[in-house]
């Protein structure tokens, strides 16, 4: 069983200071409830490759899904801070749990309540929000993943809706999705699909074998002659637009997620450091061992004010995309170098399931590679920054 590996705060520069008590009462309670809830069984699901899908009524008990869509629709009407610092705790448990969270709110809430008809809003907010129903993203494909623009899967129109074909690759959630949002070109343009689970059709099998988001459910979507009625269109969507708008909200649960990971790679770090005995004195003492410390806390730091100055950005609506991809290219990195470094740390008890140190140097694998790598990333702040686009 995992243990919490601190209670201390990681806070350097008293961020806290500028959050307000519902923040701070926020991350606390999704804090307390992945130190009671989560922690003692995430290796035993890791190990088994499951997601523990018990979980889901009480995430939604604590409002996780959708905290900032409004009231009516199941949410909590939180700022982008809250929603940040929820998912900072979140990964500090697991980047599958946190994942399943962004998926359920950014990439499948978010794109209904955005593009969405009022019915449909009426008739699947609410069930996201609480838990009663699953959703997944489809937009990868087997070959197309940096290059959305390139999908294959298509909607062809017939009397009373649509005929989809074609298959999306490296879905969170797919098996267990009680509905799938899913683009697809329809007369040479990119739309957003309701595919419900049951759909003639439909299959969403799981992926097997991965080394990486073990506790995560990771799936293919398949769709052979799928007939979608009319009103499951997402009548607002429209162009690879739409599907970009719902990969920037994504990626900016990530940047604040992948914060949590690193934080609870430092304080597995320091606390070893301070009780591993070699020479007659515990590690923390040596020059080399306090260097590395100070780099990954250095760097939590620096990233903490990305992604704080970025909520800020996002809450008064200045926020770029080109913002977000800086920040998810830049926590992602450092979140993967300090699991190294704590693992170096660590030594041979690095690799231990006792602590959470592998798990998440193999989980930081996959999650800087989703929602965009490092170098699409760096691609599109370096056209940003010299008007001139490096994909064509």
């Amino acid at each position: 069983m995992l243990k919490a590996s601190t209670d201390k705060n990681i806070d350097y520069y008293s961020l806290d200071n500028v959050l307000t008590d519902e923040e701070i009462s926020i991350r606390d309670t999704i804090r307390e409830f992945v130190n009671k809830e989560i922690l003692p069984i995430i290796e035993e699901y890791n190990q088994k490759m499951e997601f523990p899908l018990h979980l889901v009524p009480k995430m939604a008990e604590l409002g996780v899904f959708g905290p900032t869509l409004p009231e009516e629709y199941g949410g909590l009407g939180l700022g982008n801070t809250a929603y940040g610092l929820i998912m900072q705790e979140l990964e500090r448990g697991d980047s599958g749990i946190r994942s399943f969270a962004s998926v359920q709110s950014a990439l499948v809430m978010y794109p209904i309540f955005t593009f969405g008809s009022d019915e449909q809003k009426k008739k699947w907010l609410p069930k996201l929000a609480s838990g009663e129903a699953i959703g997944c993203f489809g937009l990868t494909e087997p070959d197309f993943g940096s290059n959305p623009a390139g999908i294959i899967t298509k909607a062809k129109s017939v009397k009373g809706g649509y005929i989809l074909n074609g298959a999306k690759m490296w879905i969170t959630n797919g098996t267990i999705a009680d509905i799938a949002i899913v683009w697809a070109k329809l007369s040479g343009t990119v739309r957003g699909f309701l595919v419900e689970k049951g759909t003639t059709g439909y299959s969403a099998p799981e992926m097997k074998g991965k080394l990486s988001l073990r506790a995560s459910v990771t799936s293919e979507l398949i769709f052979n002659d799928c007939f979608i009625p009319s009103e499951n269109l997402l009548p607002k969507s429209r162009g690879l637009k739409s599907p970009l708008m719902c990969l920037t909200q994504a990626r900016y649960g990530i940047a604040w997620g992948v914060l949590g990971l690193a934080m609870e790679c430092f304080c597995s770090a320091l606390n070893y450091s301070k009780t591993r005995i070699q020479f007659g004195k515990p590690i923390a003492s040596f020059q080399i061992t306090q260097e590395k410390l100070v780099y990954m806390l250095t760097e939590i730091t620096k990233a903490q004010l990305l992604v704080h100055q970025l909520a800020k950005l996002k809450d008064s609506g200045k926020m770029k995309p080109q913002q977000v991809s800086m920040a998810k290219r830049n926590n992602c990195e450092i979140a993967k170098e300090i699991s190294s470094i704590a693992r170096e740390i660590l030594g041979a008890n690095g690799i231990l399931d006792e602590y959470p140190i592998m798990r998440h140097m193999n989980n930081i694998e996959s999650v800087k590679t989703y929602e965009g790598t490092h170098e699409m990333h760096t691609l599109i702040i370096g056209e940003d920054i010299t008007d001139i686009s490096a994909f064509k």
